[in-house]
């Protein structure tokens, strides 16, 4: 059986440590699926998601088990509709295990055989978070260094 995972959000923008979750995510399944997502919780994005998807499909053009999608709807139906059976997600420090946590429980509740497999960020993406990101590039600053891709 084909392990495939779903690495689902809003990737506004798609950073060096969402990468670093992909290529770690590679020795544990055959195939990911990079979804992005409408954020419900945010009115409008930053970057274009147009923009996004075709970054983080350059990104990873050499590798054919990486498929990159934008989504509206519910993650777990997705991941069922996609043969997804794992939700790949990372956690930088306790804050983001809180949220994923609460999130894991309703995605598991909507879609009994999805499980969420979570991967520790490596230390040096740990402070990398794209509101960050968003700010500094906001303001002009440099944002080159936590991206795999430019701008």
């Amino acid at each position: 059986m084909t392990r495939i995972a779903l690495f689902p959000g809003s990737f506004d923008p798609f950073t060096k440590g969402h990468e670093d979750i992909v290529l770690r995510g590679l020795k544990l399944f055959d195939q990911i699926i990079i979804a992005i997502g409408y954020n419900s919780g945010k009115s409008v994005r930053y970057f274009d998601i147009n923009l996004m998807k075709e970054r983080i499909e350059k990104t990873f053009k050499d590798y054919p088990g990486i498929k990159v999608v934008i989504f509206a709807e519910l993650t777990a139906e997705f991941a069922k509709k996609n043969g997804a059976r794992y939700l790949l997600r990372g956690l930088r420090n306790t804050t983001d295990f809180e949220y994923e946590n609460s999130i894991a429980q309703v995605n598991r509740y909507l879609n009994e055989e999805l499980e969420s497999v979570f991967l520790i960020t490596s230390p040096q993406f740990a402070s990398i978070s794209s509101s960050i990101i968003r700010e500094v590039h906001r303001y002009k600053g440099d944002v080159s260094n936590f991206l795999p891709y430019q701008l």
